[in-house]
């Protein structure tokens, strides 16, 4: 068995909605097919027992060593802790060539859940010994590295449940909820809007507590020391027992408590002095609480207890700590409730305190407190509270978060109870943070969770709004770039700033940002992370969808062009038209319940996706009496088609209509691809509600010259003759565009194309079998890139399109794009037509460019 060409599918893709990780596994002869008892799937069960049924993708069908390995990848990981449930393996026309994909939560734990599957199985097979304990802690290890920790997961959580999406954007808790101009981001439990002047008052202890006071907030006597004298002339103004503690700290660092002895003073100046300035307190007696704000309401509050162990007059300290440690609910991360107490000098010295030794043996009963502050993350525990704050303690603490300016702001509240008002007992805050950690609130120790990450989420994204931009996504065979413009124009004419992805490049709000082939999900995504990007616009090419799948979990409106064959087909085993469409509605299958797919009713292989849209369909069609469209539109539905000149969208009895002598591109309607670009376009801005109005000025002011279009049916007049230059690559493309310039008049007809190398023979040849039956003159050139071919050999199969030409009279080769453009234009007079199928896209229509210039100016 051999794994191969693993890519992590990041978005909705062929197989599933879910991320995954995809392979390729090729079967020996053997390995093909595992009958029940099969000596390898018993060793494999021995190693791996809880790895379930393995079964055939058919019922009936024995399963192979793909099958197997697919099963392991899923129970390694759900073993290990990770929330996974999809699998899948199918066969490939290739015998014993399996694809396999595996749902991952974590990227990082899909990878390496398969690198460990494939030595188990390769165990399994060979009879080997395979440490499963050990790959299972790995794996559970990694996951607990890489996952968000608890506190920012319960955001994105909540965040999940209300639609909103989000994007991880670094390893750590750097995360975008929502897109474009309706995006927010927070970095632990810190929102964006938090300015780094409260942030860093919070830090500042002794700042924060003058200005606490100063809002009539109560806070403990005490100041900022530079020396351990000073300090301990501090604690005597202020009053034994104190608190030392860095200016600076978070977690409960250098934190030392009650304190009423020069001795232990001075230890607890050094402990602290090491995170930086020390600050001297008041000790305020009573309990530890954590009360935590959101914006102006309070919403939870927990009470802390220290890292304590009880004695029981049997064990000694250090082994009541180990008894402690080995419940399941204390861990060494965030992941659970609990965290196990460090039994480290800070405990020892905490235990000299209470004149005790790690070997000592407490009596019955005794609490031997193991630390001064009662963090989490030391080993402290938490109980619930929120029921029981006082409205004047939820008040107090509400003051303290805003004159700091903290969005999200955990307040520490030291009182005997959070029953009472904080003055009646003599209680204070004595510290707020900035970033909160939130798991005692959301699995605290004892008592009741609470959903403080919905309350973050309703902060940042208040009346139920999920941060979503419009997102139109087009694919198809042909006319997706042409589409896309469109559609962006369309929108970018009701006012928004449209962010624009397609085969030429990314743009935002008319401005190029990036350049190349573009159409796949990283520049999608790029396109979803710009501030300044209110709607947005993305050509979907197979490629990317293969690669990665979408870029985001769904979209407003999905456009399907038309579904041909050519250049899609027999790559990354899509053999087969039916392949293909099932690839392409993958958008579709991804349209919001209230969304739109805008499908080419004329196309069979595009009609029969409506049934798979989650929200309703528009249907396209230049025949309005087409049997598809009709039906949708007898039935009150949303359809747009020609009539009479114009075009027209309908829905019920509502009908509009645009003249086609407005719609420049379509030049009368004598374009037919392109007037199905223009109304599928309309489509698609209907359903995200763009004004008709807008809708007729976009069309009216789309123009297909290189700026609008560069590559797509670009018209330019040379010396009375007229030039067209498209980028046109595969059957379908020539074929429109043959019907398109028939309807053109001209004395002579040339064409220049080349060919693609990495396309069928077939298909090489059907494009100039084509052309042979509408031009008088095919001039031959070699692409710039064979891609695998040999010199010649794609010349040599479009001249094998044109065995039998009707009408071809002259066929020339030329070597070189720009020499077979200069010949064309020598050979040109007035009222000829000359059709070049450009190749270099930039690089071809500036040099044509240059030659029409020329030709004016002489």
């Amino acid at each position: 068995m051999e794994v191969s060409r693993i890519r992590a599918l990041r978005g909705p893709n062929l197989w599933s909605r879910h991320t995954a990780i995809e392979a390729i596994v090729t079967c020996h002869e053997a390995e093909r097919s595992l009958a029940s008892n099969h000596p390898i799937e018993q060793r494999l069960r021995r190693i791996f027992p809880e790895v379930g049924p393995i079964e055939g993708t058919r019922p009936g069908q024995s399963p192979s060593m793909a099958h197997a390995f697919e099963k392991v990848t899923l129970a390694l990981q759900a073993h290990a802790g990770c929330p996974v449930t999809f699998s899948r393996t199918t066969a490939t026309e290739e015998s014993g060539v399996y694809q396999v994909v595996v749902q991952y939560s974590e990227e990082a734990v899909g990878r390496l859940a398969l690198e460990l599957a494939e030595k188990l199985c390769q165990a399994a097979m060979a009879g080997h010994g395979f440490d499963l304990e050990s790959a299972l802690a790995q794996l559970h290890e990694l996951d607990e590295d890489v996952r968000l920790g608890p506190s920012t997961g319960a955001i994105v959580d909540a965040a999940v449940a209300r639609g909103i999406p989000f994007r991880r954007l670094t390893d750590g808790s750097l995360v975008q909820f929502g897109w474009g101009s309706q995006q927010r981001r927070i970095q632990a439990a810190e929102v964006d809007s938090t300015s780094a002047i409260a942030e860093s008052i919070a830090q500042d202890k002794d700042l924060t507590k003058k200005l606490l006071h100063a809002a009539g907030v109560p806070v403990p006597l005490g100041r900022p020391a530079e020396t351990p004298d000073e300090a301990w002339a501090i604690a005597l103004e202020v009053g034994l027992p104190v608190v030392v503690k860095p200016q600076d700290g978070n977690q409960g660092k250098g934190v030392s408590v009650n304190i009423t002895e020069r001795a232990t003073f001075d230890k607890a100046y050094a402990t602290a002095e090491r995170y930086g300035t020390v600050m001297v307190e008041k000790f305020l007696p009573g309990s530890d609480y954590r009360l935590l704000v959101v914006g102006n309401k309070l919403i939870a509050a927990a009470r802390r207890e220290p890292p304590l162990v009880v004695g029981d007059g049997k064990h000694t300290v250090r082994q009541l700590v180990d008894l402690v440690n080995a419940d399941p609910r204390r861990g060494t991360g965030h992941s659970t409730s609990l965290t196990k107490i460090r039994f480290d000098d800070i405990a020892i010295g905490r235990l000299h305190a209470q004149d005790l030794e790690p070997e000592s043996v407490p009596e019955k009963g005794r609490r031997v407190i193991l630390r001064n502050n009662a963090n989490l993350s030391t080993g402290g525990s938490a109980t619930d509270v929120t029921d029981d704050v006082h409205p004047e303690v939820a008040a107090r603490v509400v003051e303290a978060a805003q004159m700091v300016g903290l969005d999200i702001c955990g307040v520490d509240v030291v009182c005997e109870s959070v029953l009472r008002p904080l003055e009646e007992q003599n209680g204070g805050i004595v510290e707020v943070n900035a970033a909160p950690g939130l798991r005692m609130h959301i699995s605290p120790s004892y008592g009741k969770g609470r959903d403080v990450g919905n309350a973050v989420i309703d902060q940042m994204f208040p009346n139920g709004s999920t941060g979503r931009i419009p997102v139109i996504a087009v694919t198809g065979t042909n006319g997706k770039t042409t589409t896309v413009r469109l559609t962006a124009h369309l929108l970018k004419t009701q006012g928004l700033r449209v962010g624009m992805t397609n085969t030429d490049g990314v743009y935002v709000n008319g401005r190029q940002t990036d350049s190349g082939d573009c159409s796949g999900p990283r520049s999608a995504r790029n396109v979803l992370m710009h501030p300044d990007v209110d709607a947005a616009v993305f050509e979907t090419a197979r490629g990317g969808l293969l690669r990665e799948g979408l870029a985001f979990d769904r979209c407003n409106v999905a456009i399907v062009t038309n579904m041909g064959g050519g250049d899609h087909l027999g790559l990354n085993y899509i053999t087969t038209l039916e392949d293909l469409s099932v690839l392409k509605r993958v958008i579709v299958l991804n349209v919001e319940q209230n969304g739109m797919a805008v499908l080419n009713a004329a196309d069979p292989a595009v009609a029969f996706m409506a049934p798979h849209c989650p929200g309703e369909v528009t249907f396209f069609a230049l025949d309005g009496n087409h049997p598809v469209l009709a039906t949708h539109r007898a039935q009150g539905k949303r359809v747009v088609f020609t009539e009479d000149g114009h075009i027209v969208a309908q829905k019920g009895k509502q009908v509009l209509r645009i003249p086609l002598s407005q719609v420049p591109i379509t030049r009368q309607g004598q374009i037919g691809f392109q007037t199905e670009n223009v109304i599928a376009a309309i489509g698609a801005a209907w359903a995200v509600g763009v004004p008709w109005d807008a809708i007729a000025q976009g069309v009216a002011t789309f123009i297909s010259d290189i700026q609008g279009v560069p590559g797509r049916f670009n018209v330019f007049d040379y010396r009375g003759a007229t030039l067209i230059a498209d980028y046109g690559h595969n059957p379908d493309a020539i074929q429109a565009l043959v019907q398109a310039v028939d309807n053109m008049p001209a004395k002579k007809r040339m064409v220049v194309i080349s060919g693609a190398g990495d396309r069928r023979d077939q298909d090489i040849r059907d494009q100039t079998k084509i052309l042979g039956q509408a031009f008088d003159e095919v001039l031959l050139y070699q692409d710039a890139c064979q891609r695998g071919r040999e010199d010649g050999e794609v010349i040599a199969l479009l001249r094998e399109g044109l065995q039998g030409a009707v009408r071809t009279t002259h066929v020339q080769d030329i070597q070189g794009e720009f020499n077979a453009i200069d010949t064309a234009l020598a050979r040109l007079s007035p009222g000829d037509l000359c059709l070049i199928l450009i190749d270099q896209v930039e690089e071809a229509l500036a040099y044509i460019t240059e030659k029409v210039q020329a030709s004016k100016a002489n």
